[in-house]
């Protein structure tokens, strides 16, 4: 069944069929994507017909299905792309697959699932690539049932197998879903149709298993594979490493590299947590020196990384030549130092270090502000991070978040102002969270064991 859009969508629609100078001034209003599209063509004077039985003459005109897909790609909200809809209800036949899939992937997009399932269903032509698009749509929400029922359907109703990206799609919604038993079915489906032979599926699922805590089809699944390429190993070191077994993972980049297979940026970042994990200085020194015989060096990620890891294992003088050899850090790599000194107490370096970011025009985010005030609370800056919490907002745009508030309850309840705490808590537009209160009520008790201390004190010494 058709999808029939709303009476003042498809008065968009019809006005722009039978467009002329007054109507136009009248309807433009309503529309920004409607109005580009009139004014882009009717001054190449080829677009918009002057009359009904002109606009019929031509069933499927080039230039309005190149403009309705540029529209609908750059379409940023649901009442515009309704009223484009309605424009291609009017004006495209639905058996242009292409035109209905990309609405189908513009309704999605905006979080209309319902709507892109009933449009996708109103499509009478749906060859792979359309089912492909509507599973992939599914799995960038995360609906990994859905996906499955789109598979069902398409194997079961329509006779259509799936190819590597339907499958992709699939494992990827399922890896996000924590989804194990249905990743095994697709697993099966995928050994079934020889699809295991591609890298990338092969990949994907190497991924899923050890995301979800199954190493062992993971590694069997890698032992398996007719050519591990360098993702093939990057997965193996990083799923050994997030589940706790860092020295397997690295004793797998040694096999790695024996194999033949240079390192990339994506191996490095899983290096790094492995030796996190493990707390071992040296080794991260070996792995700085393996970053640059492989010519790394100059990559920001692997170079913040870097920084982050040496300033995690206390050593923040090696954390500091890694930063000052960036020749333009950017912002993350300015907030992953600034978070270095906050962590070990070194609150005056941190907020050097912010000061030097603010005079090279790198622009703080939301996480760089909640280290900096941390910073604050941690060395006792009142003052600093009062003035920080009030410029975060009005210089830079960044609202205060449950996070900044409850440093700021830290800061203030560590220096005895209680009260300011207390009155910072009440003025919060948010509902105050167990880290918010918790902070005060810890402070409340310090000081009331201060100074029930001190005046134990003063009889001691009566």
């Amino acid at each position: 069944m058709m999808i029939v859009p709303s009476p003042s969508f498809m008065l968009l629609s019809i006005s722009n069929l039978y467009l002329n100078t007054n109507s136009f001034i009248c309807v433009r209003q309503y529309s920004l994507i409607l109005y580009k599209l009139c004014t882009k063509k009717w001054s190449n004077g080829v677009f918009l017909p002057r009359c009904s039985s002109q606009f019929r003459s031509h069933s499927t005109p080039e230039p309005l299905v190149s403009e309705l897909i540029y529209s609908i790609s750059s379409c940023s909200s649901v009442s515009y792309c309704r009223a484009i809809h309605g424009r291609v209800i009017k004006s495209v036949n639905y058996s242009d697959g292409f035109i209905g899939d990309q609405l189908v992937s513009c309704y999605a997009k905006l979080g209309c699932i319902e709507l892109a399932q009933r449009l996708f269903d109103a499509m009478l032509d749906k060859d792979l690539v359309s089912w492909n698009n509507l599973i992939t749509r599914f799995s960038q929400r995360g609906y990994a049932d859905k996906c499955l029922n789109a598979l069902f359907r398409m194997k079961l109703e329509v006779g259509i197998d799936p190819n590597e990206v339907t499958l992709l799609a699939i494992i990827s919604a399922c890896t996000g879903r924590g989804a194990l038993n249905e990743g095994k079915y697709i697993h099966g489906l995928a050994l079934k149709l020889g699809f295991l032979l591609e890298a990338k599926v092969a990949n994907s699922l190497i991924n899923m298993y050890g995301k979800l805590g199954n190493l062992d089809a993971a590694c069997l699944l890698f032992e398996a594979m007719p050519i591990q390429n360098t993702v093939s190993w990057n997965l193996l070191i990083a799923i050994n490493a997030q589940n706790g077994f860092a020295r397997v993972g690295i004793d797998n980049l040694n096999v790695m590299r024996r194999s033949g297979i240079k390192p990339d940026d994506g191996t490095m970042i899983p290096l790094f947590q492995a030796c996190e994990n493990i707390g071992v200085g040296k080794l991260g020194e070996a792995i700085h020196d393996l970053i640059i015989k492989c010519g790394l060096s100059a990559s920001a990620t692997v170079a913040t990384a870097l920084l982050d890891l040496y300033s995690k294992l206390g050593r923040l003088n090696d954390s500091r030549k890694v930063f000052e050899e960036l020749v333009s850090p950017d912002r993350v790599a300015w907030t992953a130092m600034l978070a270095g000194f906050a962590v070990h107490g070194r609150g005056k370096e941190a907020v050097e270090i912010f000061e030097q970011m603010a005079k090279e025009g790198v622009e703080p985010d939301h996480v760089t502000f909640t280290h900096l005030l941390s910073a604050c609370s941690h060395s006792g800056l009142v003052k600093q991070g009062k003035n920080y919490f009030k410029t975060m907002s009005e210089v830079y745009g960044v609202e205060p978040r449950l996070d900044h508030y409850s440093c700021m309850v830290d800061l203030l309840g560590r220096s005895g102002l209680l009260n300011d705490a207390y009155e910072l808590i009440k003025s919060m537009p948010m509902e105050p969270n167990s880290g918010v209160w918790g902070h005060s009520l810890v402070l409340v008790e310090f000081m009331v064991t201060l100074n029930l201390g001190r005046k134990l004190q003063k009889g001691c010494l009566l």
